[in-house]
């Protein structure tokens, strides 16, 4: 494990270089989050019924608060592109002939990068919680918040397994960015980004379910809002500890048919 905590380290150095782009990518991006916000308070404005959904104004603030935190803390950046690049230009055969494991490789730089980013982050997102303190709804006690962050843990590991599957594409293909757009689209619509998705009709929350993309906002969210308990709340770890296993086995699955058909030449 040293050499990997090597790695964790390295990564944190090298994105800390940058932590420029980090704030500004920070600050910039509570510019549509602003917007989204203020089309709420209209919506809410103009509506005899003080609810949506069931969700409240303050409650309805503070989801899409949490959904900026936890995206912050989760997504992943340039690490898909990172991968199949590498893949397409050969870099993959560095990894080949030394004694590391490049999916363990490529997750330790996934997470110095969330570290760096969260050091650089911690402030301007605090100051912005604080400035909408009045809308801000808290963990209603220590478990609910201990189950959130387990539950924040799981969804970056399930979002970086779906990367990294989706950039072994390129063994496949010359470009995968389509590939990369349409997972990015159908994520943000079905992951509860856009909106909670526990206002969408009750036959589309059953089919979305069954697929992994609640399990990468929604749910953490929901278990720090207090809107899952009970056996419900269970099912929905099991359900998310059972997409973090099937992302990383089809992660493992794609690296091993993937470098059968690798080939490179040249030095």
């Amino acid at each position: 494990m040293k050499k990997y905590w090597h790695v964790l380290g390295i990564g944190i150095q090298h994105n800390l270089t940058y932590r420029f782009n980090f704030l500004a990518r920070t600050v910039f991006g509570f510019i549509p989050l602003l917007a989204m916000l203020y089309v709420w308070r209209a919506i809410y404005a103009g509506k005899a019924q003080p609810e949506v959904g069931s969700y409240s104004l303050s409650q309805m603030t503070s989801y899409y608060l949490l959904i900026t935190v936890v995206d912050a803390l989760t997504a992943v950046n340039e690490d898909d592109w990172q991968i199949a690049a590498d893949i397409k230009d050969g870099n993959i055969s560095n990894f080949l002939i030394k004694p590391i494991d490049y999916l363990s490789y490529r997750l330790f730089l996934f997470f110095s990068g969330r570290l760096a980013y969260l050091a650089v982050a911690v402030i301007p997102v605090t100051l912005f919680v604080v400035g909408f303190r009045q809308y801000f709804v808290f963990p209603r006690d220590g478990t609910t918040l201990a189950l959130f962050l387990l539950s924040t843990g799981l969804t970056a590991l399930l979002q970086f397994f779906i990367s990294y599957t989706m950039a072994m594409l390129a063994f496949w293909v010359l470009e995968v960015s389509t590939f990369i757009f349409i997972m990015f689209a159908l994520e943000y619509i079905a992951s509860g980004h856009m909106f909670p998705l526990d206002i969408l009709p009750a036959a589309w929350q059953r089919v979305l379910a069954f697929t992994p993309f609640p399990y990468q906002l929604y749910f953490p969210v929901s278990v720090y809002l207090g809107r899952i308990s009970g056996v419900e709340l269970l099912q929905g770890f099991l359900a998310q500890i059972f997409w973090v296993v099937a992302a990383w086995a089809a992660a493992r699955l794609a690296w091993s048919r993937g470098i059968r058909r690798y080939s490179a030449v040249g030095g």
